[in-house]
């Protein structure tokens, strides 16, 4: 089924990816299904933070992929293509928007969407993925707390049409998605890497041994960032080994 063919609307939910699961759950999910929700009460994005979105403003989705012959070792191919479609989608707006690993979508130096990436593994295989989406689109004011919100909105100067975008968004996705399925792993990667925030350029970073300096190179097959330090040698680091630090500089 093409993504988005099957698309569930709520006005009001507490969670987008949690409805998903359930549907999962009961064996009632279909590749390619879309929950859609005008509010939810508790988004949740990386690094157990909240998602924050005022209603019937953004984009909020969840989406039910079903992969075939997607190894676990693969499994952050998913979070690529997610974010491919995404930016792919953005694009239209503006050529500036970056994939700031592992899962966020920037434009310059704030963040305009947040992606939850959500797997259950069965042996051997990727059973399910639930990748639930935030985009901001038409939201112009932010909690302060949130350190930097951007929306399509206040970079076009324009009100947009969120049904529009999320139909934008599902032919993209199923475009990256069908590419995954047919084993075009180095075409994801390829455009993957060319869309890297602050690929190639000299960064701080946090670690658990502080603050470090080096340049971001890419990310491995496993979806480990690669930094080469100052010294001249690469490290791998997993997701929550390593956090960017924002700064006029890279902002």
């Amino acid at each position: 089924m093409p993504i988005g063919n099957k698309t569930v609307y709520h006005a009001n939910v507490s969670s987008t990816n949690e409805l998903a699961a359930d549907l999962i759950s009961r064996g009632s999910a279909h590749d390619g299904m879309v929950i859609s929700a005008g509010y939810q009460t508790k988004g949740r994005g990386q690094r157990e933070n909240k998602w924050h979105s005022d209603p019937f403003m953004n984009l909020i989705i969840s989406v039910i992929l079903l992969p075939k012959n997607i190894l676990p070792e693969q499994q952050f191919y998913i979070s690529k293509i997610v974010s491919l479609a995404i930016t792919d989608t953005l694009k239209n707006y503006s050529d500036h928007f970056k994939i700031k690993w592992p899962n966020d979508i920037y434009f310059g130096g704030d963040k305009i969407a947040g992606i939850l990436i959500e797997h259950t593994i069965i042996g051997d295989k990727i059973a399910s993925s639930i990748a639930g989406i935030g985009l901001n689109i038409n939201q112009k004011d932010f909690p302060e707390e949130i350190p930097n919100p951007i929306s399509l909105s206040q970079i076009s100067k324009n009100k947009h049409n969120v049904q529009n975008i999320l139909e934008r968004v599902c032919r993209n996705l199923q475009i990256r998605y069908t590419d995954l399925q047919n084993g075009k792993l180095n075409k994801i990667d390829r455009s993957y890497e060319n869309l890297l925030y602050l690929k190639d350029l000299d960064s701080q970073f946090i670690t658990k041994n502080g603050i470090i300096r080096g340049v971001l190179r890419g990310v491995n097959k496993s979806g480990q960032l690669i930094i080469r330090s100052e010294e001249g040698d690469e490290k791998v680091y997993s997701y929550k080994e390593i956090e960017f630090i924002l700064n006029p500089t890279n902002r």
